[in-house]
């Protein structure tokens, strides 16, 4: 623009001065279409109404003009069926309640650099839009011509005859604020660009979209409004890109009606209710959005609303991540849920949502929810940190998961749906409870899944849940690989079931099912176990590297068609070419639950075992450091033992006699080693088959489950047979605060088990002296069995000095003279406190000394063959280092 058509176009606002307007209105109505108006710096109060097309520029720059109305109810300026610039003006309302700025049919205003306090801007079209709606209207508006409404080129003196489009708003740079109701109000058919706009302070809204209204907004910010961000009501639409909306008291982005939104790249931060929530037919459509610390949930889409998000993140809702509720559908492709106080994904009533590579973490509650009818589709998302259950499905939702992940659930997936859950190639790791859960009248269908790590059951079938599983695998469980319970009959196919700490498949009394191709190895407790009534079929299978095969109750009903089992102990399936009558029937079981005489791996002596000699077994006892007094007590109940045998042999009745023993002592005081040479000592005197040590605590006897501690204590008790049975810690069976706790069973059926095969077991009970007191007393059974207790006194220096002794000896080292010395006064000195581990103690010492000798020996030059062996008193540990403590007492979990 020349300087020419500037001083032909210009008209100067001023209080006094020649050739100046006192009033802004005089000015306006002096000026000619497109001129400028020059403002000087001042506070005007006048209710400027613009009806010509004009700019109106503040002369000294932003914030050197103050337009006030000149009286209540009246904005301080209004565009009325004109075009209108304003630059660097600051504009009051009469009232917070009030329009400061309105904009009325067939006008546009444009304000650069401006400032509204104390009103709202109000944007009022009442004219029909036959524009285009919904989304489509929204992206319109992404790309708008930011000059389109700057007035310093002369405005066409005839234009041809156009459709009116509506009132139109661009703020270019402005601030809004200390509006009450609404700080942005469009209504009708207005149309409004924001650039760089800020709305903060507004009690209310801090903007309004009805009608057809339409905003396009780059860079909008709104702070500290005390109900909802971004309000979009009937048919209007709205695009943000590059906003953020920071501490509303309501919803940050409210869409509702037929309205639409587009948002990218925009931040709702600290909402006081949803960050962005979508009702009615509404539809929005996000990308790369962030949504962080909502009061309530992320992301709502309810009635029968459509959300598109792609590239967003909800963090630390206090209630979803995602909440879809009514018909509503949600759609999220590489989004993150992190941090929710409720379920991370909420699904109700008839809603849908599809996932495509989600990631949801740190869920208080479920990572994805789904009651009532509801489905969801999940695909490549991953799930970790998950307080209760990764993915839950109730009443008759659906829910189909292909190639997600889900980490350190509590249960990783709960199907009480009957309706149908479909795992395809997922993995379950780590769930502390259960990997995947069939609720009572649940179904699901696993395809190729790997549960692993599961800290009980893998896969656990409830009483009439349904359940399909092809392929795939149950790796590492702390409980049982696949329970089954009474009434449910799962079709389970080609699952390799590896290491689990129980049973590779348990089905409980009355359940059933069929097992076809399956593979378990290496399970802790008979690789299969079927209680009363339980009728499965199990076809193809392998049992492989178990110590049993097969565990069953009296009155089970297995089949067996072409199974297999081989380095197993002792196997009791039928095996190929076994016959078809015993692949039709399986085996019967003996009332304890032991295979039949004459089935391989029956009660017999162990063929394997070597002959000992007693004498030599009474010489490796006394060769033991210290125990002088367990060494006497042993000695005599080998005489007595001795005595029992010789009248046995002469056909005399045995006098009554328990042989099951109470060790009491501190750790580390040899208890295990005793128990071990006094089963080899009670076979040498032919008092046991086997002689062997089968060595368990609380955790190997007590289940988690109703109705499995029994089998788990009977399959423990039927391993140490022919030999002894070694409970360490044994009294967390009977914790102080017993309950429902289910250790009692335990105990009950030790004692019953004890009688039924008291000539065949040994059971030593070992543990705290006066722990060990309260356990005997807390059970009359115990009481009369365990009628003699061997204590285990703690270690003296001179003791621990022998023990290191000969652990070097063992391993070719030799102490000095002066180490010798000094380790006497080294554990003198050592406290014998709770952590003291006596002969752990020593060893431990010596492992540290041979550390510290390697080191000191890699400094010498040329070592020599002596100080190769040699552990002198330098490389003993400081006596401020800390040993590692032993293991601390073992205090039950109680279980309710």
């Amino acid at each position: 623009m020349t300087t020419d058509r500037t001083t032909a176009h210009t008209v100067h606002v001023a209080a006094k001065g020649r050739g100046a307007h006192r009033t802004i209105a005089a000015a306006v109505r002096a000026a000619r279409p497109g001129a400028t108006v020059l403002v000087e710096p001042g506070e005007y109060r006048e209710s400027l109404t613009v009806d010509r097309p004009v700019v109106l520029r503040a002369e000294h720059g932003a914030g050197s003009v103050t337009l006030y109305p000149a009286a209540e109810g009246t904005p301080a300026l209004t565009v009325a069926d004109a075009h209108c610039a304003v630059h660097g003006f600051t504009l009051r309302g009469a009232g917070p309640g009030e329009a400061a700025v309105r904009v009325t049919d067939g006008s546009t205003l444009a304000l650069h650099d401006c400032v509204v306090l104390g009103g709202r801007v109000e944007v009022t079209g009442t004219g029909a839009d036959e524009g285009s709606q919904g989304m489509h209207g929204t992206r319109e508006l992404a790309v708008p011509d930011p000059d389109g409404l700057d007035f310093d080129a002369d405005p066409d003196p005839d234009p041809a005859p156009t459709r009116d489009p509506g009132p139109a708003l661009l703020l270019l740079r402005c601030r809004i604020a200390g509006a009450v109701g609404a700080g942005l109000h469009l209504s009708g058919t207005a149309r409004a660009r924001a650039d760089d706009l800020r709305i903060e302070e507004v009690d209310g809204t801090a903007v309004v979209l009805s009608g057809t209204a339409r905003l396009s907004a780059e860079r909008l910010r709104v702070r500290d409004c005390t109900g909802t961000g971004l309000r979009i009501r009937g048919r209007a639409a709205a695009a943000l890109v590059d906003c953020a909306l920071e501490g509303t008291g309501g919803s940050g982005l409210l869409v509702e009606d037929e309205a639409a939104l587009v948002a990218g790249d925009t931040r709702v931060t600290g909402a006081g209710a949803v960050g962005i929530r979508l009702t009615g037919s509404a539809t929005a459509e996000i990308a790369d959005c962030r949504i962080t610390g909502s009061v309530t949930s992320g992301l709502v889409a309810q009635d029968a609303a459509r959300l598109a998000a792609t590239g967003c993140a909800v963090t630390d809702s206090r209630a979803n991540g995602l909440l879809v509720l009514g018909a509503a559908t949600a759609r999220l492709a590489d989004c993150a849920i992190s941090g929710t106080g409720y379920s991370a994904v909420h699904l109700a009533d008839a809603a849908k949502a599809d996932l495509l590579d989600c990631r949801i973490r740190d869920s208080a509650e479920h990572g994805l929810h789904a009651v009532g009818t509801a489905h969801a589709d999940l695909t490549e998302c991953g799930l970790s940190r998950i307080a209760m259950t990764g993915l839950h499905t109730a009443q008759t939702a659906t829910l189909t998961a292909r190639g997600c992940r889900l980490t350190d659930t509590a249960t990783g997936v709960h199907a009480v749906s009957a309706a149908g859950t479909e795992l395809e190639h997922c993995t379950v790791l780590r769930a502390a409870k259960t990997g995947v859960e069939v609720g009572a009248g649940g179904g699901v269908r696993l395809s190729h899944v790997r549960v692993v790590a599961a800290g009980a059951a893998g896969i656990v079938v409830d009483s009439g849940g349904t359940a399909r599983v092809d392929g795939g695998s149950v790796e590492g469980s702390a409980g049982s690989a696949i329970v089954v319970w009474t009434g449910a009959f799962p079709e389970v196919s080609g699952v390799f079931i590896d290491a689990p700490a129980k049973n590779g498949i348990y089905l409980a009394e009355d359940a059933g099912g069929t097992f076809t191709s399956c593979e378990v190895a290496g399970a802790g407790f008979p690789a299969l176990h079927v209680a009363r009534g339980a009728a499965p079929v199990f076809r193809r299978c392998r049992v492989r590297d178990c110590a049993e095969d097969l565990g069953q109750d009296e009155g089970a009903r297995p089949a067996f068609e072409d199974c297999v089992s081989y380095d197993v102990r002792r196997p009791t399936i039928p095996q190929l070419g076994g016959g078809a009558a015993g692949r039709a029937a399986g085996l019967p079981a003996s009332p304890s639950g032991t295979a039949p005489p004459g089935a391989p791996g029956d009660d017999g002596p162990d063929p394997d075992a070597p002959e000992e000699d007693l004498d030599d077994l009474l010489a490796e006892l006394h060769s033991l450091v210290g125990l002088d007094g367990v060494k006497g007590d042993v000695g005599s109940l080998v005489k007595l033992m001795r005595t029992v045998r010789r009248r046995q042999e002469a056909g005399l009745p045995a006098p009554p006699l328990s042989r099951h023993l109470v060790f009491a002592g501190n750790p580390g005081t040899g208890k295990t080693t005793v128990a071990r040479l006094y089963g080899r000592l009670l076979k040498a005197l032919g008092l046991l088959r086997r002689g062997h040590l089968i060595e368990v605590d609380r955790s190997a006897l007590v289940g988690e489950y109703v109705g499995h501690t029994g089998p788990r204590t009977t399959a423990a008790f039927q391993q140490a047979l022919g030999g002894v049975l070694f409970i360490d810690e044994a009294y967390a069976l009977s914790p102080l605060h017993s309950g429902n706790d289910f250790g009692t069973e335990a105990v009950s059926t030790l004692v019953k088990l004890m009688e039924d095969h008291r000539d065949d077991i040994v059971v030593i009970a070992a543990g705290y002296p006066t722990e060990m007191d309260r356990f005997v007393s807390s059970n009359p059974g115990l009481s009369s069995r365990f009628s003699r207790t061997l204590h285990f006194v703690d270690y003296d220096a001179a003791e621990l000095v022998s023990i290191v002794e000969h652990q070097a000896a063992e391993h070719r080292y030799e102490l000095t003279e002066k180490a010798r010395a000094e380790l006497s006064g080294f554990f003198d000195r050592m406290p014998r406190g709770e952590g003291f581990g006596n002969g752990r103690s020593a060893r431990q010492v010596f492992q540290e000394m041979t550390e510290r000798q390697a080191q000191r020996v890699a400094e010498l030059a040329d070592p020599r063959a002596e100080d190769l062996v040699a552990l002198e008193a330098d490389d003993l540990p400081p006596q401020s280092v800390a040993l590692p403590a032993a293991p601390a007492v073992a205090r039950p979990v109680l279980r309710l």
